[in-house]
């Protein structure tokens, strides 16, 4: 296999980490992206990988990492989408937006969007870690993204994870016959730092008590992987939403194709300086 380079984000840890040895071992040269910089910059070093650190909850960090991914690589052949994480109480970031839906679905839309030419160029793959929380805590409204009228924690995660997925098949739609391939997969309940700073009920799952009930993070990132050694069109269907190695049933407004172009347009809008 060509060597190839391959951006991940959210990778200082849990499956993003797992995914970067993983793709270090084949021989690819692997960019770690990170919020912490003491944990982006040791995950790099063992695998003598450059890292760039960015904090999604800050949109200019995002498009700070867009220009130095960019100056840096005029090729990128796959990029993972994986930052993310359950918050608490509703908050704002710096930007004035619900801070469940930037960082998991903003920051990465302005990331991949900033990334187009780049991507489209390489013919690259864009994978989306999405969740199975999906199906059961999203139902997305179109008209109130920020969550002012309605929020729970659950439930902006889930909306969260679904913007995940229908961006996944808005991508495809629009950049396709252009180079790009996209994927959304759901890693499973991984054991790893997840929920750490959350305030929500589901940090209980992550407690180290419970921790060994959960599946390894190189278990979770097993998909994620598979996703970029294959082929797209031959080995899996771009677009998609995947769940171990197989397409999965998502929320059933996942497959409304004006909700995923309306949540794009306005997606778009809200990423504009």
């Amino acid at each position: 296999m060509t060597q190839r380079t391959i951006v991940l984000t959210g990778a200082s840890d849990g499956i993003g980490a797992a995914a970067a040895r993983a793709f270090a071992n084949l021989g690819d040269t692997v960019v770690v992206v990170g919020r912490s910089p003491e944990k982006t910059r040791r995950v790099a070093e063992r695998l003598d990988a450059d890292y760039f650190v960015a904090d999604f909850a800050k949109l200019q960090d995002v498009r700070e990492l867009a220009a130095k991914l960019r100056a840096n690589y005029p090729r990128i052949d796959v990029l993972a989408n994986n930052a993310g994480g359950i918050m608490g109480k509703r908050q704002l970031t710096v930007d004035g937006y619900e801070k469940t839906f930037q960082v998991n679905h903003l920051a990465p839309f302005l990331l991949t969007t900033l990334l187009l030419d780049v991507l489209t160029t390489s013919h690259a793959t864009v994978i989306n870690t999405s969740s199975a929380g999906n199906k059961f805590l999203g139902n997305l409204d179109i008209h109130d993204l920020q969550a002012r009228k309605k929020y729970g924690t659950g439930r902006a995660y889930g909306n969260a994870k679904l913007a995940n997925i229908l961006f996944t098949k808005e991508l495809h739609r629009r950049y396709n016959a252009e180079g790009i391939s996209t994927a959304a997969f759901h890693p499973g309940v991984v054991s790893s730092n997840f929920a750490a700073g959350s305030t929500s009920p589901m940090r209980i799952a992550y407690t180290p008590l419970l921790r060994r009930f959960l599946i390894t993070p190189e278990r979770g990132a097993d998909t994620l992987v598979w996703l970029a050694n294959t082929r797209p069109g031959h080995d899996w269907v771009s677009g998609e939403y995947y769940d171990k190695r197989k397409i999965a049933k998502a929320h059933k407004q996942a497959y409304d194709a004006g909700l995923a172009k309306e949540l794009w347009d306005r997606s778009e809008q809200m990423v504009q300086e």
